[in-house]
Protein backbone atom coordinates (compact mmCIF):
# COMPACT_ATOMS: atom_id res chain seq x y z
CA UNK A 1 0.00 0.00 0.00
CA UNK A 2 1.59 3.62 -1.06
CA UNK A 3 1.83 5.86 1.67
CA UNK A 4 -0.99 8.99 1.90
CA UNK A 5 -0.03 12.49 0.80
CA UNK A 6 -0.37 15.98 2.48
CA UNK A 7 1.15 19.08 0.64
CA UNK A 8 1.74 22.34 2.14
CA UNK A 9 1.91 24.99 -0.33
CA UNK A 10 2.71 29.06 0.67
CA UNK A 11 1.41 32.29 -0.94
CA UNK A 12 5.17 33.37 -1.69
CA UNK A 13 8.33 32.18 -0.08
CA UNK A 14 9.21 32.03 3.35
CA UNK A 15 5.70 31.54 4.67
CA UNK A 16 6.85 29.03 6.74
CA UNK A 17 6.00 25.92 5.31
CA UNK A 18 9.25 24.31 5.68
CA UNK A 19 8.53 24.63 9.91
CA UNK A 20 4.98 23.66 9.55
CA UNK A 21 6.39 20.53 7.54
CA UNK A 22 8.42 19.52 10.34
CA UNK A 23 5.74 19.98 12.90
CA UNK A 24 3.48 17.64 10.94
CA UNK A 25 6.32 15.53 10.56
CA UNK A 26 6.90 15.22 14.41
CA UNK A 27 2.99 14.92 15.25
CA UNK A 28 2.58 12.04 12.67
CA UNK A 29 6.02 10.63 14.14
CA UNK A 30 4.08 11.07 17.85
CA UNK A 31 1.19 9.45 16.81
CA UNK A 32 3.27 6.59 15.59
CA UNK A 33 2.96 6.79 11.67
CA UNK A 34 5.75 6.28 9.42
CA UNK A 35 6.41 9.46 7.73
CA UNK A 36 9.06 11.41 5.35
CA UNK A 37 9.28 14.58 3.85
CA UNK A 38 9.78 15.49 0.54
CA UNK A 39 10.20 18.77 -1.68
CA UNK A 40 10.53 18.39 -5.37
CA UNK A 41 12.70 21.08 -6.20
CA UNK A 42 14.78 23.39 -3.92
CA UNK A 43 16.48 26.74 -3.70
CA UNK A 44 18.65 26.73 -1.54
CA UNK A 45 22.69 27.60 -0.33
CA UNK A 46 21.68 25.90 2.94
CA UNK A 47 22.82 22.06 2.38
CA UNK A 48 22.93 18.57 3.89
CA UNK A 49 25.37 15.49 3.45
CA UNK A 50 23.06 11.85 3.62
CA UNK A 51 24.51 9.12 4.79
CA UNK A 52 25.69 7.92 1.19
CA UNK A 53 27.79 10.91 0.37
CA UNK A 54 24.93 13.04 -1.55
CA UNK A 55 23.43 16.79 -1.10
CA UNK A 56 20.19 17.57 -0.48
CA UNK A 57 18.52 20.83 1.05
CA UNK A 58 19.22 21.23 4.78
CA UNK A 59 15.34 22.29 5.08
CA UNK A 60 14.38 18.53 4.43
CA UNK A 61 17.16 17.20 6.09
CA UNK A 62 15.47 19.05 9.75
CA UNK A 63 12.70 18.18 8.21
CA UNK A 64 13.56 14.37 8.42
CA UNK A 65 15.28 14.82 11.69
CA UNK A 66 11.81 15.89 12.85
CA UNK A 67 9.92 12.35 11.76
CA UNK A 68 12.96 10.01 13.20
CA UNK A 69 14.16 8.83 9.87
CA UNK A 70 17.27 9.39 8.38
CA UNK A 71 17.68 11.61 5.55
CA UNK A 72 17.87 10.31 1.73
CA UNK A 73 18.48 12.17 -1.36
CA UNK A 74 14.61 11.04 -2.40
CA UNK A 75 13.39 13.86 -0.33
CA UNK A 76 14.55 16.52 -2.58
CA UNK A 77 15.94 15.17 -5.56
CA UNK A 78 16.30 18.99 -7.64
CA UNK A 79 18.33 21.43 -5.45
CA UNK A 80 19.00 24.45 -7.20
CA UNK A 81 22.31 26.27 -5.75
CA UNK A 82 22.54 29.85 -6.56
CA UNK A 83 25.81 31.55 -7.80
CA UNK A 84 27.12 34.87 -8.79
CA UNK A 85 26.18 36.35 -12.12
CA UNK A 86 22.81 35.00 -12.42
CA UNK A 87 24.21 31.39 -12.60
CA UNK A 88 23.07 28.18 -9.92
CA UNK A 89 24.81 25.01 -9.87
CA UNK A 90 21.44 22.15 -10.20
CA UNK A 91 22.14 19.00 -7.83
CA UNK A 92 19.92 16.08 -8.99
CA UNK A 93 19.87 13.45 -6.75
CA UNK A 94 22.66 14.73 -4.64
CA UNK A 95 24.87 14.76 -7.66
CA UNK A 96 26.13 18.06 -9.31
CA UNK A 97 24.07 17.07 -13.12
CA UNK A 98 24.84 21.08 -14.77
CA UNK A 99 25.81 24.77 -13.89
CA UNK A 100 23.35 26.68 -15.68
CA UNK A 101 22.19 30.10 -16.03
CA UNK A 102 18.39 30.73 -15.27
CA UNK A 103 17.17 30.82 -18.39
CA UNK A 104 18.59 28.14 -19.45
CA UNK A 105 17.33 25.84 -16.33
CA UNK A 106 13.99 26.83 -17.21
CA UNK A 107 14.32 25.22 -20.32
CA UNK A 108 15.41 21.77 -19.07
CA UNK A 109 13.95 21.24 -15.96
CA UNK A 110 10.78 19.15 -17.82
CA UNK A 111 13.94 16.65 -18.09
CA UNK A 112 13.60 16.18 -14.83
CA UNK A 113 9.95 15.35 -14.10
CA UNK A 114 10.21 10.90 -14.22
CA UNK A 115 13.07 11.56 -11.60
CA UNK A 116 10.95 13.96 -8.88
CA UNK A 117 7.81 11.46 -9.43
CA UNK A 118 9.70 8.28 -9.29
CA UNK A 119 11.90 9.82 -6.03
CA UNK A 120 7.85 11.00 -4.38
CA UNK A 121 7.09 6.94 -5.36
CA UNK A 122 9.63 5.83 -3.92
CA UNK A 123 9.13 7.28 -0.34
CA UNK A 124 5.55 6.35 -0.70
CA UNK A 125 6.41 3.19 -0.74
CA UNK A 126 8.57 3.21 2.48
CA UNK A 127 5.94 5.54 4.29
CA UNK A 128 2.61 5.60 5.80
CA UNK A 129 2.72 9.46 5.05
CA UNK A 130 4.59 11.85 3.00
CA UNK A 131 4.28 15.13 3.64
CA UNK A 132 5.13 17.66 0.39
CA UNK A 133 6.68 20.88 1.25
CA UNK A 134 5.66 23.41 -2.32
CA UNK A 135 8.13 26.16 -3.04
CA UNK A 136 7.19 29.83 -3.76
CA UNK A 137 3.98 30.58 -4.79
CA UNK A 138 2.13 27.81 -6.67
CA UNK A 139 0.59 30.88 -9.02
CA UNK A 140 3.45 32.36 -10.73
CA UNK A 141 1.56 32.58 -13.77
CA UNK A 142 5.34 32.94 -15.69
CA UNK A 143 6.66 30.02 -14.21
CA UNK A 144 3.10 27.82 -14.07
CA UNK A 145 4.42 25.62 -17.53
CA UNK A 146 7.09 23.38 -16.55
CA UNK A 147 6.14 23.06 -13.33
CA UNK A 148 7.99 20.76 -10.69
CA UNK A 149 7.37 21.65 -7.45
CA UNK A 150 3.45 22.74 -6.84
CA UNK A 151 0.43 21.83 -8.10
CA UNK A 152 1.80 19.66 -10.67
CA UNK A 153 3.25 17.22 -8.18
CA UNK A 154 0.02 18.10 -5.87
CA UNK A 155 -2.13 16.53 -9.20
CA UNK A 156 0.45 13.81 -10.05
CA UNK A 157 0.28 12.30 -6.41
CA UNK A 158 -3.44 13.23 -5.69
CA UNK A 159 -2.64 15.15 -2.72
CA UNK A 160 -4.68 17.30 -0.63
CA UNK A 161 -3.25 20.98 0.03
CA UNK A 162 -3.08 23.07 3.09
CA UNK A 163 -2.40 26.73 1.51
CA UNK A 164 -0.48 28.89 3.85
CA UNK A 165 -0.18 32.08 4.18
CA UNK A 166 2.38 34.44 6.36
CA UNK A 167 0.07 37.20 8.47
CA UNK A 168 3.45 38.80 10.23
CA UNK A 169 3.90 40.34 6.68
CA UNK A 170 0.56 41.76 6.40
CA UNK A 171 -1.99 41.09 3.56
CA UNK A 172 -3.30 37.59 4.61
CA UNK A 173 -6.57 38.05 3.22
CA UNK A 174 -5.43 39.30 -0.28
CA UNK A 175 -2.06 36.54 0.46
CA UNK A 176 -5.03 33.53 0.82
CA UNK A 177 -7.95 34.94 -1.33
CA UNK A 178 -5.66 36.33 -4.69
CA UNK A 179 -3.99 32.46 -4.48
CA UNK A 180 -6.82 30.79 -4.38
CA UNK A 181 -8.68 33.00 -7.11
CA UNK A 182 -5.58 32.37 -9.55
CA UNK A 183 -5.23 28.88 -9.55
CA UNK A 184 -7.36 26.78 -12.20
CA UNK A 185 -10.36 24.90 -11.31
CA UNK A 186 -8.71 21.68 -10.51
CA UNK A 187 -5.74 22.98 -8.82
CA UNK A 188 -8.42 25.18 -6.63
CA UNK A 189 -10.72 21.83 -5.97
CA UNK A 190 -7.10 20.60 -4.27
CA UNK A 191 -7.08 23.39 -1.64
CA UNK A 192 -9.12 21.30 1.60
CA UNK A 193 -7.63 24.25 4.26
CA UNK A 194 -5.75 27.66 5.01
CA UNK A 195 -2.94 28.31 7.74
CA UNK A 196 -2.86 31.48 8.60
CA UNK A 197 0.46 31.29 10.36
CA UNK A 198 2.93 33.58 12.33
CA UNK A 199 0.14 35.41 13.94
CA UNK A 200 1.64 37.40 16.92
CA UNK A 201 -1.04 38.29 19.96
CA UNK A 202 -4.57 36.78 20.71
CA UNK A 203 -5.51 34.66 17.91
CA UNK A 204 -9.49 35.27 19.18
CA UNK A 205 -8.65 38.82 17.86
CA UNK A 206 -8.49 37.05 14.19
CA UNK A 207 -12.15 35.27 14.90
CA UNK A 208 -13.72 37.84 12.23
CA UNK A 209 -10.88 37.37 10.04
CA UNK A 210 -11.60 33.84 10.05
CA UNK A 211 -15.21 34.33 9.17
CA UNK A 212 -13.81 36.58 5.97
CA UNK A 213 -11.95 33.96 4.68
CA UNK A 214 -13.90 31.29 4.88
CA UNK A 215 -17.20 33.17 3.36
CA UNK A 216 -15.59 34.68 0.60
CA UNK A 217 -13.71 31.22 -0.67
CA UNK A 218 -15.64 28.09 0.62
CA UNK A 219 -12.65 26.95 2.21
CA UNK A 220 -12.05 26.08 6.06
CA UNK A 221 -9.57 27.76 8.43
CA UNK A 222 -7.97 24.61 9.76
CA UNK A 223 -5.54 26.92 12.06
CA UNK A 224 -3.87 30.43 13.22
CA UNK A 225 -0.64 29.29 13.86
CA UNK A 226 1.14 31.87 16.20
CA UNK A 227 4.52 33.25 15.72
CA UNK A 228 7.02 30.99 17.50
CA UNK A 229 10.45 32.54 18.74
CA UNK A 230 13.59 31.24 19.27
CA UNK A 231 12.63 27.55 17.86
CA UNK A 232 16.69 27.27 17.04
CA UNK A 233 15.19 25.11 13.94
CA UNK A 234 17.60 25.41 10.22
CA UNK A 235 15.39 27.32 7.22
CA UNK A 236 16.66 27.13 4.01
CA UNK A 237 17.56 29.63 2.53
CA UNK A 238 18.90 33.50 3.29
CA UNK A 239 15.37 35.16 3.74
CA UNK A 240 16.02 33.45 7.60
CA UNK A 241 19.02 36.36 8.11
CA UNK A 242 16.45 39.31 8.03
CA UNK A 243 15.54 38.33 11.17
CA UNK A 244 19.13 36.84 12.58
CA UNK A 245 20.67 40.39 11.35
CA UNK A 246 20.31 42.51 14.62
CA UNK A 247 20.34 39.27 17.74
CA UNK A 248 17.55 41.22 20.11
CA UNK A 249 19.86 39.58 23.17
CA UNK A 250 21.56 42.57 24.93
CA UNK A 251 25.01 43.44 24.30
CA UNK A 252 25.63 43.09 28.08
CA UNK A 253 25.99 39.21 27.36
CA UNK A 254 29.55 38.31 28.55
CA UNK A 255 30.55 37.60 24.89
CA UNK A 256 29.46 38.57 21.68
CA UNK A 257 30.74 36.57 18.48
CA UNK A 258 30.10 38.09 14.84
CA UNK A 259 29.83 36.12 11.41
CA UNK A 260 30.31 37.80 8.40
CA UNK A 261 27.30 37.84 6.45
CA UNK A 262 28.81 37.23 2.88
CA UNK A 263 26.35 37.56 0.07
CA UNK A 264 26.01 33.74 -0.51
CA UNK A 265 26.08 32.71 3.16
CA UNK A 266 25.41 29.04 3.03
CA UNK A 267 24.34 26.46 5.95
CA UNK A 268 24.09 29.85 8.26
CA UNK A 269 22.14 27.38 10.86
CA UNK A 270 25.80 26.65 11.97
CA UNK A 271 25.16 29.23 14.60
CA UNK A 272 22.20 28.06 15.87
CA UNK A 273 23.72 26.20 19.12
CA UNK A 274 25.39 29.87 19.90
CA UNK A 275 22.43 31.87 19.70
CA UNK A 276 20.95 29.16 21.87
CA UNK A 277 23.77 29.95 24.32
CA UNK A 278 22.11 32.51 27.34
CA UNK A 279 25.51 34.35 27.74
CA UNK A 280 26.31 34.63 23.76
CA UNK A 281 24.92 37.53 21.33
CA UNK A 282 25.40 36.57 17.90
CA UNK A 283 25.46 39.15 15.20
CA UNK A 284 25.77 39.15 11.67
CA UNK A 285 27.57 41.83 10.02
CA UNK A 286 28.06 42.86 6.40
CA UNK A 287 29.64 45.86 6.95
CA UNK A 288 33.47 46.84 8.21
CA UNK A 289 31.82 49.86 10.37
CA UNK A 290 29.48 47.56 12.27
CA UNK A 291 32.27 45.12 13.01
CA UNK A 292 33.40 46.39 16.07
CA UNK A 293 35.67 44.70 18.40
CA UNK A 294 33.53 41.32 19.70
CA UNK A 295 35.05 38.32 21.10
CA UNK A 296 35.16 35.85 18.18
CA UNK A 297 34.98 36.67 14.28
CA UNK A 298 33.19 33.61 11.99
CA UNK A 299 33.76 33.83 8.55
CA UNK A 300 30.95 31.31 7.39
CA UNK A 301 30.60 28.67 4.58
CA UNK A 302 29.84 29.95 1.29
CA UNK A 303 28.99 29.26 -2.26
CA UNK A 304 31.02 31.40 -4.25
CA UNK A 305 34.32 32.05 -2.01
CA UNK A 306 36.26 33.86 -4.79
CA UNK A 307 33.16 36.53 -4.98
CA UNK A 308 32.53 36.43 -1.71
CA UNK A 309 35.99 37.41 -0.86
CA UNK A 310 36.17 39.42 -3.54
CA UNK A 311 33.06 41.10 -1.50
CA UNK A 312 35.14 41.30 1.74
CA UNK A 313 37.78 43.38 0.02
CA UNK A 314 35.31 45.44 -1.63
CA UNK A 315 33.59 46.40 1.61
CA UNK A 316 36.89 46.93 3.66
CA UNK A 317 36.08 44.27 5.51
CA UNK A 318 39.12 42.14 4.76
CA UNK A 319 41.01 44.32 6.14
CA UNK A 320 39.76 45.50 9.30
CA UNK A 321 39.19 41.11 9.83
CA UNK A 322 43.07 41.12 9.27
CA UNK A 323 43.52 44.42 11.28
CA UNK A 324 41.91 42.92 14.53
CA UNK A 325 43.44 39.29 13.64
CA UNK A 326 46.86 40.67 13.90
CA UNK A 327 46.12 42.85 16.98
CA UNK A 328 44.62 39.45 19.25
CA UNK A 329 40.69 38.93 17.98
CA UNK A 330 40.06 35.42 17.63
CA UNK A 331 39.40 34.05 14.21
CA UNK A 332 37.33 31.13 13.05
CA UNK A 333 36.78 29.82 9.49
CA UNK A 334 34.29 27.62 8.43
CA UNK A 335 34.52 25.54 4.52
CA UNK A 336 34.53 28.50 2.36
CA UNK A 337 35.76 30.67 5.39
CA UNK A 338 38.43 28.85 6.18
CA UNK A 339 39.71 28.52 2.84
CA UNK A 340 39.27 32.30 3.01
CA UNK A 341 41.83 32.58 5.82
CA UNK A 342 44.75 31.14 3.39
CA UNK A 343 47.60 32.93 1.54
CA UNK A 344 46.32 31.22 -2.06
CA UNK A 345 42.78 29.81 -3.81
CA UNK A 346 43.81 28.75 -7.15
CA UNK A 347 40.92 27.64 -9.58
CA UNK A 348 42.93 26.44 -12.32
CA UNK A 349 40.04 24.35 -13.98
CA UNK A 350 37.93 27.79 -13.36
CA UNK A 351 34.98 25.28 -11.66
CA UNK A 352 34.07 28.58 -9.35
CA UNK A 353 35.11 32.18 -11.19
CA UNK A 354 37.10 32.93 -14.06
CA UNK A 355 39.98 33.78 -11.60
CA UNK A 356 43.01 30.80 -11.59
CA UNK A 357 44.04 31.86 -8.77
CA UNK A 358 43.53 34.96 -6.15
CA UNK A 359 45.17 35.80 -2.84
CA UNK A 360 43.52 35.17 0.63
CA UNK A 361 43.78 36.64 4.14
CA UNK A 362 47.18 35.20 4.52
CA UNK A 363 45.76 34.59 8.00
CA UNK A 364 47.22 30.69 7.99
CA UNK A 365 50.06 28.76 5.82
CA UNK A 366 47.02 27.31 3.35
CA UNK A 367 46.76 26.89 -0.29
CA UNK A 368 43.21 25.67 -1.59
CA UNK A 369 42.55 24.26 -5.27
CA UNK A 370 39.32 24.36 -6.03
CA UNK A 371 38.45 20.69 -7.86
CA UNK A 372 35.65 19.80 -10.30
CA UNK A 373 34.45 16.57 -7.77
CA UNK A 374 32.56 18.10 -4.79
CA UNK A 375 33.07 16.38 -1.39
CA UNK A 376 29.76 15.99 -0.14
CA UNK A 377 30.29 13.60 3.15
CA UNK A 378 29.71 13.06 7.18
CA UNK A 379 32.54 12.68 9.25
CA UNK A 380 33.86 12.21 12.63
CA UNK A 381 36.84 12.16 14.43
CA UNK A 382 38.81 13.81 17.45
CA UNK A 383 40.28 17.39 18.09
CA UNK A 384 44.21 17.62 18.10
CA UNK A 385 44.50 21.08 18.62
CA UNK A 386 44.95 22.31 22.37
CA UNK A 387 45.58 25.87 22.66
CA UNK A 388 43.80 29.22 22.22
CA UNK A 389 40.12 28.28 21.39
CA UNK A 390 40.59 24.98 21.68
CA UNK A 391 42.65 24.96 24.97
CA UNK A 392 41.93 21.68 26.42
CA UNK A 393 39.88 20.08 23.45
CA UNK A 394 42.53 17.92 22.97
CA UNK A 395 40.61 14.32 22.43
CA UNK A 396 37.12 15.29 21.90
CA UNK A 397 35.21 13.55 19.70
CA UNK A 398 32.92 15.73 17.19
CA UNK A 399 30.80 15.08 14.09
CA UNK A 400 30.13 16.92 11.20
CA UNK A 401 29.64 16.90 7.60
CA UNK A 402 31.47 18.43 5.14
CA UNK A 403 30.38 20.21 1.42
CA UNK A 404 32.80 21.75 -0.52
CA UNK A 405 34.99 21.47 -4.04
CA UNK A 406 38.38 22.72 -2.66
CA UNK A 407 41.09 20.92 -1.63
CA UNK A 408 43.15 22.31 1.30
CA UNK A 409 46.77 21.92 2.46
CA UNK A 410 48.22 23.64 5.01
CA UNK A 411 51.28 23.85 6.75
CA UNK A 412 50.15 24.33 10.29
CA UNK A 413 48.95 22.32 12.91
CA UNK A 414 45.62 20.23 12.23
CA UNK A 415 41.98 21.04 14.00
CA UNK A 416 40.78 17.37 13.79
CA UNK A 417 42.08 13.78 13.09
CA UNK A 418 39.31 12.38 11.01
CA UNK A 419 38.71 8.61 12.17
CA UNK A 420 35.62 8.57 9.33
CA UNK A 421 34.24 9.55 6.53
CA UNK A 422 30.43 8.15 5.44
CA UNK A 423 30.53 4.92 6.23
CA UNK A 424 34.75 4.04 5.96
CA UNK A 425 37.26 4.84 8.52
CA UNK A 426 39.49 7.25 7.66
CA UNK A 427 42.65 8.23 9.01
CA UNK A 428 43.65 11.93 7.95
CA UNK A 429 43.31 15.38 9.16
CA UNK A 430 41.29 18.19 8.82
CA UNK A 431 41.27 22.01 9.48
CA UNK A 432 44.30 24.01 10.61
CA UNK A 433 45.44 26.04 13.89
CA UNK A 434 47.74 28.90 14.26
CA UNK A 435 50.94 28.97 16.55
CA UNK A 436 48.69 30.24 19.48
CA UNK A 437 45.67 28.83 18.88
CA UNK A 438 43.05 31.74 18.02
CA UNK A 439 42.73 31.29 14.46
CA UNK A 440 41.80 28.55 12.92
CA UNK A 441 39.59 26.71 10.42
CA UNK A 442 37.65 23.68 9.44
CA UNK A 443 35.25 22.20 6.75
CA UNK A 444 33.00 20.56 9.35
CA UNK A 445 29.36 21.81 9.63
CA UNK A 446 27.75 21.29 12.31
CA UNK A 447 31.26 22.28 14.07
CA UNK A 448 29.12 23.99 16.87
CA UNK A 449 26.48 21.32 17.13
CA UNK A 450 29.01 19.27 19.48
CA UNK A 451 28.18 20.48 23.10
CA UNK A 452 31.04 19.51 24.96
CA UNK A 453 33.97 21.22 21.67
CA UNK A 454 31.40 24.83 21.90
CA UNK A 455 31.30 24.49 25.58
CA UNK A 456 35.26 24.58 25.78
CA UNK A 457 35.17 27.18 23.03
CA UNK A 458 32.86 29.66 25.01
CA UNK A 459 34.75 28.83 28.06
CA UNK A 460 38.11 29.70 26.44
CA UNK A 461 37.00 33.02 25.30
CA UNK A 462 35.57 33.97 28.42
CA UNK A 463 38.55 33.28 30.34
CA UNK A 464 40.37 35.85 27.44
CA UNK A 465 38.43 38.08 29.25
CA UNK A 466 39.17 36.99 32.80
CA UNK A 467 35.23 36.11 32.42
CA UNK A 468 34.02 32.28 34.57
CA UNK A 469 30.76 31.10 32.62
CA UNK A 470 28.51 30.14 35.19
CA UNK A 471 26.16 28.48 32.10
CA UNK A 472 26.02 25.39 30.23
CA UNK A 473 23.52 24.91 27.52
CA UNK A 474 22.78 21.54 25.53
CA UNK A 475 21.88 22.06 22.42
CA UNK A 476 18.44 19.96 21.53
CA UNK A 477 17.18 20.29 18.75
CA UNK A 478 14.72 17.27 19.58
CA UNK A 479 12.94 19.41 21.94
CA UNK A 480 12.49 22.10 19.38
CA UNK A 481 10.91 19.74 17.29
CA UNK A 482 8.41 18.92 20.54
CA UNK A 483 7.87 22.36 20.91
CA UNK A 484 6.60 23.07 17.33
CA UNK A 485 4.65 19.76 17.04
CA UNK A 486 2.89 20.98 20.50
CA UNK A 487 2.17 24.67 19.36
CA UNK A 488 0.80 23.28 15.97
CA UNK A 489 -1.55 20.37 18.22
CA UNK A 490 -2.93 23.44 20.21
CA UNK A 491 -3.58 25.56 16.96
CA UNK A 492 -4.41 23.31 14.08
CA UNK A 493 -7.21 21.26 13.42
CA UNK A 494 -5.18 17.35 13.43
CA UNK A 495 -8.27 15.56 13.01
CA UNK A 496 -9.36 17.64 10.00
CA UNK A 497 -5.49 16.69 8.97
CA UNK A 498 -6.39 13.06 9.60
CA UNK A 499 -9.19 13.11 7.81
CA UNK A 500 -7.91 14.54 4.87
CA UNK A 501 -4.94 11.56 5.15
CA UNK A 502 -8.13 9.09 5.41
CA UNK A 503 -5.63 7.35 8.21
CA UNK A 504 -6.16 6.69 12.18
CA UNK A 505 -3.36 7.55 14.53
CA UNK A 506 -1.75 4.43 15.54
CA UNK A 507 -0.21 5.18 19.00
CA UNK A 508 -0.16 8.63 20.36
CA UNK A 509 2.57 10.09 22.49
CA UNK A 510 0.75 13.49 22.49
CA UNK A 511 1.27 15.36 25.46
Amino acid sequence: MRGSVLMIQGTMSSVGKSLLVAALCRIFKQDGLRVAPFKAQNMALNSFATRDGREIGRAQAMQADAAGVDVTVEMNPVLIKPEADSFAQIVVMGKPWARLPAGQYMRRRGELWTIVTRALDSLRAQSDVVVIEGAGSPVELNLRRGDLVNMAIAEYADAPVLLVGDIDRGGIFAQLLGTHALLEGSERARVKGFIANKFRGDARLFVDGVKILEECSGVPVIGVMPFVRDLRIADEDSVALETLTADRRPLTAALEIVVIRLPHISNFDDFDPLRAEADVTVRFVDRADDLGEPDLIILPGTKTTIADLKFLRERGLAARIVELARTGTPILGICGGYQMLGAQIRDPQRVESDETQVAGLGLLPLVTTFEAEKQTVRARGVVTANDGLFANARGLEIAGYEIHMGQTRADCTSLVRVAARGENAADDYDGAVDARGWIAGTYFHGFFDNDALRGLILTNLAARKGIVRTTRTRFDRGAAYDLLAQVARENLNVEMIYRLLERRRINSTAQ
